[in-house]
């Protein structure tokens, strides 16, 4: 027994130096640090990527996608990185005249849109990326959807989507931060980023807009209402990793409409989980901002948008009225938008195509809840004005030079110009 006790007082000082020392190179392993890319070349501090330079299970580094910047069209670039904020910057180097380059991230997120330079010119470009995991702090995970799966959004690695013509990627810069305010975003398939062509949302493309010292977090996903985004936990993991001072845009309202029973409705069951939404996110510092529901497509006789939602967006503007809440009227702002573009024009904004526009498409598109890339650019332009009109601080975040916008007179369908993604689906997303 004596000799027991000895051997323990000896092994236990042993095992914690032991446990110590484990945790030490799991931080040393896991911590993220600064990766410098360069493509092609070889240049001092930095790490070089060849043509053959592939991600894989085994290297974290490298083309992704069966894609590569030797070949024509788009090309992926992937990092394996941890949950959190990331800033990148994009070197740039024009290669011929009339150059031009796109910069997408993560499930299509927008960080630059044709971009012009000179023959001979080089830029950097610099954006910020948030990366998530499921993982909820103190227990738990996010209870995906069956399509989530395959959402870069969702997986274990930084993506970078670059498209160009007549210009060269030189180098990326990859630096974690964690001192810049963040951006959460929680809604439906109008707000979530949208994996695949030709759908799209004004989540994906609000990040383009802002500076590089805030974050875009989307944690938004389709079909859901405030009682699934809280069934699945989501609202849970943005509470975890939320910070002081960051944002909560909530956007709900469509697929709400669908709840049953004799506690539903704008004025019920929404109303109350809006509050509660209101209330966790203040409790631990955040800002919450209310956003109304998006306007369906729909068109009365004398072409003026019918309200199709009912009471909620009234409901929600009440919740921020009470609350003192900033309130982003996207409801309103939509239907002043439609009317503007007009019955027929405002198709332009949705998924209205013609069949075998797509691969695999045999009928023709015709959603007028979905948006693709030139309406959800307009709405987050619309979201933008309502940011500075009752979000000054957060205002301070918006790019230099970036124009104000009036739903009345949206921009010229005619003058879109969006780089399609190689990722394509005809399928439409859940929600209504």
């Amino acid at each position: 027994m004596k000799n027991y006790k000895l051997a323990k007082l000896l092994l236990w000082p042993l095992l914690g130096l032991m446990a110590s020392a484990v945790q030490a190179q799991e931080a040393v392993q896991t911590t993220p640090v600064i990766r410098h890319f360069v493509f092609g070349a070889d240049r001092p501090g930095f790490t070089t990527v060849s043509a053959t330079t592939r991600y894989t299970a085994a290297h974290p580094f490298g083309y992704d996608f069966n894609t590569s910047s030797d070949g024509n069209g788009p090309f992926y670039f992937s990092v394996r990185a941890t949950e959190g904020n990331y800033r990148i910057t994009a070197e740039v180097t024009a290669t011929g005249a009339d150059a031009v380059f796109t910069i997408k991230s993560e499930s299509r997120r927008l960080a630059f849109l044709q971009n012009q330079l000179a023959d001979g010119a080089t830029v950097k470009k610099t954006f910020i990326v948030n990366i998530k995991d499921r993982q909820i702090a103190g227990g738990g995970t996010v209870k995906l959807k069956s399509r989530e799966y395959d959402k870069l959004d969702w997986d274990d690695k930084l993506t970078v989507e670059f498209n160009g013509e007549r210009c060269a990627l030189r180098s990326l810069t990859i630096e974690p931060v964690s001192n810049i305010p963040t951006v959460y975003l929680a809604g439906n398939s109008t707000v979530v980023n949208q994996e695949n062509e030709p759908w799209a949302s004004w989540g994906q493309m609000i990040p383009a807009f802002f500076t590089p010292d805030v974050a875009v977090a989307n944690h938004a996903e389709s079909g859901l209402a405030l009682g699934s985004f809280l069934g699945s936990k989501r609202l849970d993991k943005v509470l975890s990793v939320m910070k002081p001072g960051d944002y909560l845009f909530i956007e709900f309202g469509h697929n709400d409409q669908k709840e049953k029973g004799p506690q539903a409705g704008a004025w019920k069951s929404y109303t109350r989980r809006l509050i509660h939404f209101v209330k966790a996110v203040r409790e631990k510092g955040g800002i919450p901002v209310i956003v109304t529901s998006t306007n369906r497509r729909r068109f009365d006789a004398e072409g003026h948008v019918e309200n199709s939602l009912g009471d909620f967006p009234a409901a929600a503007r009440k919740v921020a009225a009470d609350f003192n809440v900033p309130l982003i009227d996207l409801h309103r702002m939509t239907a002043v938008l439609y009317e503007a573009l007009g019955v027929e024009q405002s198709k332009k904004a949705f998924v209205h195509y013609p069949p075998s526009t797509y691969p695999g498409q045999r009928e023709a598109l015709k959603d007028n809840t979905h948006f693709n890339t030139y309406g959800a650019y307009q709405i987050a332009q619309c979201v933008l004005k309502g940011i500075r009109e009752a979000l000054p601080e957060l205002a301070q975040h918006i790019k230099p030079g970036a124009p104000t916008y009036d739903p009345a007179e949206p921009d010229a369908v005619a003058s879109w110009n969006w780089p399609e993604s190689p990722r394509k689906d005809v399928t439409k997303p859940d929600g209504n």
